[in-house]
């Protein structure tokens, strides 16, 4: 029984990047989707320590928000970053909000986001 408790501890204690992995192996080895257990696990672990959770995000979306003025320069860019074709890249461009990347590094998400607003775009990461 003690052995249960401390799995379950460890399951609880997972970072997201963690439970992403997890997720993978499961998906990969066994055949398993955990969609729905991976977030409850990632809510439980971050319930307990809000501050650390803060803290450890290493990955984040860029949105974008708003083309701007210059729709066209932000299409071309929004497909040059995604390697999109044209008419997807104009796809999110017109249902923005839009998750133009999803789960990268801080430093990318922040160039990618320098880069749309120099374009004239709105940007936010989350």
């Amino acid at each position: 029984m003690a052995d249960l408790k401390d799995f379950a501890e460890q399951l609880v204690n997972l970072t997201v990047k963690e439970v992403n992995e997890l997720a993978g192996i499961l998906k990969e080895e066994y055949g398993i989707e955990p969609a729905a257990a991976a977030v409850a696990v990632a809510a439980g672990g971050g319930a307990g320590g809000g501050e650390e959770a803060a803290e450890e995000k290493s990955e984040f979306d860029v949105i974008l928000t708003a083309a701007g003025g210059s729709k066209l320069a932000v299409v071309k860019l929004v497909k040059e970053l995604t390697g999109l074709g044209l008419k997807d890249a104009k796809e999110i461009v017109d249902s923005a909000p839009k998750a133009v990347k999803e789960a990268v590094s801080k430093d990318e998400a922040e160039g990618i986001k320098k880069s749309l607003e120099e374009a004239g775009a709105e940007v936010e990461l989350k």
